[in-house]
């Protein structure tokens, strides 16, 4: 009999070791469970990464590290000791296994990662690539979608991604982005936002997100959330945190879980569906403390926790990848794969990008191995228009990469623009996938004009 194209293989989750690890090696199990002792143990700069690897790694990993985060890094470091202990999570790790690994690939950049010059931007890449700014009704409130917003509570996580989409306003500034701030305070920005969705009874989705809402004082989001529940338009809410999987320990704090079951408890009673969104890119990241959360997160009543990954390059776009990721995480932690985006056209991110074909592909390769509500699409989210998924592509063309994308609706800024349903929207390819010939046209875009003699 022949094999399938991909096999299916149970696992079990394992935490790893981080006793293996010699800034680690004398952590207890009851620190490691520490919300507070992961916070205060976050590796922000090379002095401390260098505190928890020591001589296992070569000083030009650190010097490569060092080099990224003065030169082309958007994102400053930020990693938790849980996130750390999942790069190479088999093995005393080498710098041969570092460079290699998934997660040590998005979450700790080095500068021999990005590609050379020019090309490790694309022409038309942008801070705020999906213009969510451009679409705020009130400061962080963005009404791109006829019946749903996206609610930015603050600008910093327990974790920073390198190739976060929100990187003009979150986290520290760093050489290459100074970071944009917002102006109003949390508490008026917040009301703002309930004032607006109060007065805009066709929003009936509230994403909750920023940064991240497990770095808000939960009694701070318990409130925020007490209040879209008490909007009579509001039918689902979803609250979005990568700290599901980057610090775990947080969402397993007691006060953390009793408050979700309050939270739970009010939606239920008033027929609205509360979620958690969680953004896992790599199966070795799913652990049991992963598990642990997910599923009291689900105990204490929330209706769904679904992950939302990002497609990257050298991280999770071949099919074994992807389908191991949504495995792990179904079979393992009762998290149901939802999205997969493809990376957005930010600065200094084309090593992580890949082509519309390859996500079509993909689309294609992971079709019929998971169950059909756990099988994640992969959409790209285009700019100006929102997700759309790969397939719904209008026209491409492959040779210079670049695809054309239609909408049905109107964004919160073409409310009164006639043209804005009958208008195309691009998208581009990653140059350095392209064909020769599609290479020598971009080349030929970008060349200076030379004046006559």
């Amino acid at each position: 009999m022949l094999e399938q194209p991909y096999e299916y293989t149970a696992r079990e989750l394992v935490e790893p070791d981080w006793r293996r690890l010699p800034g680690f090696a004398a952590v207890t199990d009851e620190e490691w469970r520490s919300a507070q002792w992961q916070r205060s143990h976050c590796v922000k700069n090379v002095r401390q990464l260098r505190g928890v690897y020591g001589d296992l790694l070569d000083e030009s990993f650190y010097a490569d590290v060092e080099a990224d985060q003065a030169g082309r890094a958007t994102m400053s470091l930020l990693l938790p000791p849980q996130m750390l202990n999942t790069v190479v999570p088999a093995a005393v790790p080498t710098t041969a296994a570092m460079l290699a690994d998934p997660v040590r690939r998005y979450m700790l950049p080095v500068a021999s990662d990005r590609l050379p010059g020019d090309a490790g931007s694309h022409p038309h890449a942008a801070r705020d690539s999906l213009h969510e700014h451009e679409m705020w009704a009130v400061e962080g409130l963005t009404h791109r979608y006829p019946t749903k917003v996206l609610a930015e509570l603050l600008s910093t996580c327990p974790q920073y991604c390198g190739h976060c989409t929100r990187m003009d306003l979150v986290g520290n500034s760093t050489p290459a982005v100074p970071k944009l701030k917002f102006d109003l305070k949390p508490v008026d920005r917040q009301g703002a936002m309930l004032d607006y969705l109060r007065a805009t009874p066709g929003v009936r989705d509230v994403v909750v997100s920023g940064g991240d809402v497990a770095n808000l004082p939960f009694k701070n989001l318990e409130a925020f959330v007490a209040g879209l529940l008490e909007v009579e338009s509001v039918r689902d809410i979803r609250l979005a945190t990568k700290a599901l999987m980057g610090l775990p320990q947080h969402w397993l704090q007691p006060e953390v879980v009793d408050g979700m079951g309050r939270l739970a408890a009010t939606a239920r009673a008033r027929g609205v569906s509360l979620a958690v969104h969680t953004h896992v890119n790599a199966a070795q990241s799913v652990t049991p403390l992963v598990a642990e959360a997910a599923r009291g997160l689900l105990a204490a009543g929330v209706r769904d926790v679904r992950n939302q990954g990002v497609l990257l390059e050298g991280v999770n776009a071949t099919a074994g990848q992807l389908l191991d990721l949504c495995f792990a995480l179904l079979d393992g932690a009762s998290i149901t794969p939802y999205y997969f985006y493809m990376c957005d056209m930010i600065p200094s991110a084309e090593h992580w990008r890949v082509s519309l074909a390859t996500a079509q592909t993909l689309q294609h390769d992971i079709m019929g191995y998971l169950p059909g509500f756990a099988t994640p699409r992969i959409v790209c989210d285009v700019p100006y228009v929102g997700k759309r998924w790969v397939h719904q592509v209008a026209e491409y063309d492959r040779e210079r990469g670049i695809s054309y994308w239609t909408k049905n609706y109107r964004t919160g800024i073409e409310r009164t623009d006639e043209s804005a349903l009958d208008r195309r929207h691009v998208y581009y390819d990653p140059i350095h996938t392209l064909p020769v010939e599609g290479r020598a046209w971009w080349a030929a875009q970008q060349a200076p004009v030379l004046e006559p003699a």
